[in-house]
């Protein structure tokens, strides 16, 4: 990218989880993992939880095995620059851009994930609902520490790893600005989401995450639904046994998502996606941040 180029932007949020949205189309950009902390900067750059950069499937190497069922990849990184596999609320946003910027039409659509396919449900106003497939639960649990309180955590994998932890109240998960300690540390090689979760009424939660790369968030789509799932089981509700989907409305600091796990055990997210601002970086700024 030469220094007379510019290069576009928008900013976006679902439940208040931020992202810099990057069209890219034909895959050019080469985005380190240094440029896009620098992007994700709150002070000195545009500021976000992470960032979407919207590409063609065909014209990417870890999305073309999926480009003949999905025209477009998300390419999601957290704001620390490091990649992810999968973002729930970051999908709900590159949805509603696909659809802002006229490159789908409202209504059914399957977009490709490192995690693989997400199919996603954009209305033309208003939620969108994105099928994000089943969870993995695991027997291989941790103990979570903070303040000199433990819990133990259930091990669920939405296409990216979290520990759920249930607590009598929020404030118990401290600040959450650094990951809190987990032991044994080989459960998650990789780092892992951390959620807290307490009690609001029947089948209703409140959570607070710390997401690895991004610290603590104001919400985060596939946490919710590893709490929900871990929730149910805790409550006992099992749809693939008993053949009734269970609902659960999961409060997020940004907002309140609702979660429904489905008989085959597919897991359906429903929330709001918002696109908020758009406009270049300055080309000098861009070109330093690339370097």
């Amino acid at each position: 990218m030469t220094s007379t180029q510019r290069l576009a932007f928008l900013k976006g949020h679902g439940t208040e989880n931020d992202f810099v949205i990057v069209p890219d189309p034909d895959g050019r950009l080469d985005l380190s993992a240094t440029a896009v902390a620098r992007i994700c900067d709150r002070r000195a750059g545009v500021g976000g939880d992470g960032l979407l950069r919207v590409v063609r499937s065909a014209a990417h190497p870890e999305a073309r095995a999926q480009a003949d069922e999905a025209e477009w990849f998300m390419d999601y990184r957290n704001g620390d620059g490091s990649i992810a596999e999968m973002c729930g609320n970051g999908i709900r946003v590159f949805a509603r851009y696909l659809l802002h910027a006229g490159l789908v039409e409202a209504g059914d659509l399957a977009i490709a994930t490192r995690a693989g396919l997400r199919r996603v449900h954009v209305a033309r106003t208003g939620d969108v609902t994105v099928s994000m497939g089943r969870a993995a639960l695991s027997e291989d649990g941790v103990v979570v520490t903070v303040d000199g309180r433990s819990w133990p955590a259930r091990n669920v994998n939405m296409g990216n790893p979290h520990a759920v932890v249930f607590v009598e109240d929020l404030a118990h998960a401290g600040e959450l600005r650094a990951v809190p300690p987990f032991s044994p540390a080989s459960v998650y090689p990789d780092g892992v989401n951390i959620e807290f979760v307490a009690d609001r009424g029947p089948r209703h939660v409140a959570m607070r995450v710390h997401e690895r790369g991004s610290g603590e968030t104001r919400s985060c789509g596939t946490g919710a639904c590893a709490v929900a799932v871990a929730t149910a089981r805790r409550d006992g509700a099992a749809p693939e046994r008993t053949g009734a989907a269970v609902t659960y409305r999961v409060d997020v600091l940004g907002g309140s998502l609702s979660i429904t796990e489905l008989p085959d055990g597919t897991v359906e997210m429903t929330g709001p996606a918002e696109i908020v601002a758009e406009g270049t970086f300055d080309p000098a700024w861009l070109t330093a941040a690339l370097a």
